[in-house]
C-alpha cells in the first residue's frame, strides 16, 4: 500500500520535517519548493525565510508576487501566527529580491564548481560540441547576439534528443558580478550538481514573478 504523504499546517510548521506544507492564504498544500516561508523575529518583524534556516514556527505561503501580497492584505500571517507582526511595507518586493539573489548566488558556485563559461566564440564551440546544459542571456543583450546562439543552440539539442534551456533572468551588471568578469551579455552552464542548483533557484524567480522574467520562447517550438 502507498504510503501517504504527510502535510504540515501552517499553524504547526516544522521547518525541517515532511515533503508538503499548506499554504496559509489558499490552504493548498505544496512542496517547499512551491512556497515561501515567513517567521516572526523578535522585534514582531515578518521576515521571509528562503533558506528555510530561520528559528520560529514558520507561515508557508504560495511562492508567486501576487499570493504574498494577497497574504498582506488579507492579514494572514498574524492569523497564523497568532500575534501582532510588523510587515514591511514593500514585502512582495522583498521576497523576490531575496529569490534573485539566491539564484545570482548559485550561479556563483557554479562558476566556482567549473562549471560556467562566457563569451559568445566559446559558446558558439560549446554549443557544437552538445556541452551546454543551459544558455543564459543578459536581459538587456542585443538580440542578434542571442538568437545567432539560441538557433544552432537548439538545433543541436533537437539532434541530440536534448530539451534546450534557455534563460534571460539577470542584467549584464548582474551576471558580470556573479560570474566575476566585466561585460558578461552571454554565458552558458554544463552539467553538474551546481547547474541543477541553478536551475531550482531559476525556477523558483520564474515561478514568483512570471511577469517580469520569462524563458526565451524556442525557435520553432510550435511547428508554426
Amino acid at each position: 500500500m502507498a504510503r501517504s504523504r504527510r502535510v504540515i499546517d501552517a499553524d504547526q510548521d516544522e521547518a525541517g520535517e515532511g515533503p508538503l506544507r499548506l499554504c496559509a492564504l489558499t490552504r493548498v498544500s505544496r512542496s517547499k519548493d512551491e512556497l515561501i516561508r515567513f517567521v516572526r523575529g523578535p522585534d514582531g518583524t515578518l521576515y521571509p525565510d528562503p533558506a528555510l534556516k530561520l528559528p520560529g514556527r514558520g507561515v508557508w505561503v504560495t511562492a508567486t508576487a501576487d499570493k504574498v501580497a494577497e497574504a498582506v492584505r488579507a492579514k494572514v500571517f498574524a492569523r497564523s501566527l497568532k500575534a501582532e507582526v510588523k510587515i514591511p511595507p514593500d514585502l512582495p518586493t522583498l521576497v523576490g529580491e531575496l529569490l534573485e539573489r539566491r539564484a545570482l548566488d548559485a550561479l556563483s558556485m557554479a562558476k566556482k564548481a567549473g562549471l560556467v563559461t562566457a563569451g559568445f566564440d566559446k559558446l558558439d564551440a560549446m554549443i557544437v560540441k552538445g556541452t551546454v546544459r543551459v544558455l543564459l542571456h543578459a536581459r538587456d543583450a542585443a538580440a542578434g547576439g542571442a538568437e545567432k546562439l539560441d538557433r544552432k543552440y537548439v538545433a543541436v539539442s533537437r539532434a541530440t534528443l536534448r530539451t534546450p534551456r534557455i534563460e534571460t533572468l539577470f542584467t549584464v551588471e548582474q551576471m558580470s558580478l556573479a560570474i566575476g568578469r566585466s561585460n558578461v551579455v552571454h554565458a552558458a552552464l554544463t552539467q553538474g550538481g551546481a547547474t541543477d542548483k541553478f536551475l531550482s533557484e531559476a525556477g523558483r524567480i520564474k515561478r514568483y514573478r512570471p511577469a517580469l522574467i520569462d524563458e526565451i520562447g524556442i525557435p520553432d517550438a510550435s511547428g508554426a
